[in-house]
């Protein structure tokens, strides 16, 4: 993805294209075209053969692209950019001019290429993460460009294949404003000498206050009232930085530590890649999204419940390490366990429990039953007070824990990949509400101490995302780092070059902390 111009190339390659059309549209064309449509297809990639056949089909086999479409054409890919994708790409290897008679074909597969890209991504998911389980957009685009064309609304239909929720949309102008950030020069590099401290004087204030200024942080009215050359921490600078402290999920105490400065270390060009990268990874996803669901970042180690279409609850959760990462999936759920045992896996059990023996047992309430080790159902029970059972989720599974000073951490990659939710018991009386009699036996079993299976009345789904870089509801960009390294593997894939900051671990592992 290079950030330089090319409109001129662009609009030459749609002005050839406009005119080969014209001359491809002879008297006698459709027997010839539908002739060689066969040894033509073959040459096409095998992934739009499919939909090249259905296109054609729909069109009565004759060639599709006059002057007028061409140029619609040409103008809905000249919006790739608000894509994060370069619109060079789809039209600079139609080779048509050269070829009149294959200029059809290749007008086609542009088009199709370009709809395919919005509509489902470049890139596989399960060829660049280790673990991807969801549903996957998969729209009939042949028939689809079809009825486009003979509808005349081209440039709508293109642009409805890409996502049309909010979060897609608010992140594509994001992507938009780093990318010009990048094309003005970006931002002054601040380096790494050591940390700031509230009523510092250091001489990287200037550079601090430029950053803070372009990515929003500080407003106009602040950079008004301050000399932008001062070289004091001041009460103005310090909440500009708690905001952007905010914004990449770092604690916000206005100091300048590692955690802060390795995020100030991203240049605009690298954030504008990282927003190119989410914005790919939601093109993946299927668009109709069941209206109550609970979706989990876990590149955040946020989690969000969403009811009738509408964000109402988050809390902070717990997510697998980078060696036990949290794997994408979608998965429904229609009970809960109040007071669940822990059935041990069995890598942890030999790995972490079994070789501390018998003592570390039964301190822990454990026990071993046909090769398996079960740890008892207590308030100290590594699943805690509840868990919130997934169907075919890989053992993957929302639940309490004991070890409730892990979500004060910034820096909450320290489960075993399940998801571990703060408030999980007030968050499932939440879940329960809807059923007053359902919560009344969760809340009997809690208070007995029992464990018992209860049911939510419905399916629920549960959605594992990894979003490095997603919009606030104040409308600005939050980052966060690469835990999992999957923005370098997709970047990769993508051919994309980017360096973006290794995260900083602000707390220390708790060797009693052996939960999933």
């Amino acid at each position: 993805m290079a950030f330089n111009r090319r409109e001129m190339a662009f609009g030459a390659t749609l002005a050839a294209l406009v005119a080969t059309s014209a001359r491809a549209q002879t008297p006698g064309a459709d027997s010839a075209f539908y002739q060689s449509f066969e040894s033509q297809l073959a040459g096409q990639p095998t992934a739009l053969q499919g939909d090249i056949r259905s296109f054609y089909e729909a069109m009565g086999w004759r060639p599709a692209w006059t002057p007028e479409r061409v140029t619609a054409l040409g103008r809905a890919i000249a919006r790739a950019d608000r894509h994060g994708l370069d619109a060079a790409d789809y039209l600079d290897p139609v080779d048509a001019v050269s070829d009149p008679s294959r200029a059809d074909m290749r007008l086609t597969v542009a088009a199709l290429t370009y709809a395919k890209v919005l509509a489902e991504g470049q890139v596989d998911p399960t060829t660049v993460e280790d673990l991807w389980s969801m549903e996957r957009n998969r729209p009939a685009l042949g028939l689809g460009l079809a009825q486009a064309l003979a509808s005349n609304r081209l440039r709508e239909w293109l642009t409805s294949q890409a996502p049309t929720d909010i979060g897609y949309t608010n992140l594509s102008a994001g992507y938009i404003r780093y990318r010009n950030l990048a094309l003005e020069g970006g931002w002054p590099n601040f380096p790494n000498t050591g940390p700031i401290r509230p009523g510092d004087t250091d001489s990287r204030i200037p550079a601090l206050i430029a950053r803070l200024a372009a990515e929003g942080d500080l407003s106009a009215a602040e950079l008004a009232t301050m000399d932008r050359n001062g070289t004091i921490y001041n009460d103005v600078i310090q909440g500009g930085v708690r905001r952007f402290q905010v914004r990449h999920g770092l604690v916000s105490d206005s100091v300048i530590g590692q955690g802060t400065m390795a995020a100030l270390s991203a240049s605009a060009e690298d954030r504008a890649r990282q927003i190119a990268l989410n914005l790919e990874r939601r093109r993946w996803l299927q668009r109709e999204l069941n209206p109550e669901r609970i979706e989990v970042n876990t590149a955040a180690a946020i989690m969000v419940y969403w009811h009738e279409g509408r964000p109402v609850h988050s809390n902070r959760v717990v997510v697998g390490t980078p060696a036990n990462q949290t794997p994408s999936l979608e998965r429904p759920f229609a009970s809960v366990v109040a007071n669940p045992p822990w059935y041990v896996p069995a890598s942890i059990a030999r790995n972490e429990i079994l070789p501390r023996g018998a003592g570390y047992l039964a301190a822990n309430n454990m026990y071993v039953v046909n090769g398996t080790v079960v740890q008892r159902a207590s308030p100290n029970s590594a699943l805690g007070l509840v868990k919130f059972e997934l169907r075919d989720s890989y053992a993957i599974f929302l639940h309490d824990t004991p070890a409730k000073a892990l979500f004060r951490n910034a820096y909450r990659h320290r489960s075993h990949g399940c998801v571990r939710v703060e408030n999980a018991v007030d968050f499932a009386r939440l879940l329960l509400s809807p059923a007053p009699e359902q919560l009344a036996i969760f809340d009997t079993a809690l208070d007995a101490g029992d464990t018992t299976r209860v049911q939510t009345g419905r399916e629920i789904s549960v959605r594992l995302l990894y979003w490095t870089a997603f919009v606030t509801g104040q409308g600005s960009v939050a980052f966060r780092e690469d835990v999992y390294n999957r923005d370098r593997r997709l970047a990769e894939a993508l051919g994309i070059a980017i360096s973006l900051p290794r995260p900083v671990d602000d707390g220390s592992d708790d060797p009693r902390d052996v939960g999933p």
